[in-house]
């Protein structure tokens, strides 16, 4: 897993396959934000799957989803209530990580 830390309560990382969640809460992650579209990529787990995994192993999930490349004020928005109600520390994952780390940079200008 491509990961990296932006502060102590949030990590950003490339997207996960169901089987990695179950390494995620050991590492003491208490949930999982998806910023990736269901279908964006094929064979790209579908949200559900990840949230699955997620219940299984005790962790709260969010779905944010937001177009690559296409961002707007409103998924900041839902980024941000997201954050809010998770608990923390936030494992947050899309495609290559990028997109969640400009949505919490964006988030945290707002």
């Amino acid at each position: 897993m491509k990961t990296t830390r932006l502060d102590a309560d949030f990590t950003a990382a490339a997207q996960i396959a169901p089987d990695d969640v179950a390494t995620i809460a050991a590492l003491g992650f208490r949930s999982i934000m998806c910023n990736r579209p269901d279908a964006e990529d094929p064979g790209q787990p579908h949200f559900a799957e990840i949230a699955k995994a997620a219940g299984a192993s005790g962790l709260v999930t969010a779905h944010v989803p937001v177009v690559s490349g296409a961002m707007v004020p409103e998924d900041i928005i839902a980024f941000k209530a997201a954050i809010a109600d998770l608990p923390a520390p936030v494992f947050a994952y899309c495609r290559s990580g990028t997109r969640c780390h400009n949505l919490w940079t964006l988030a945290r200008e707002a």
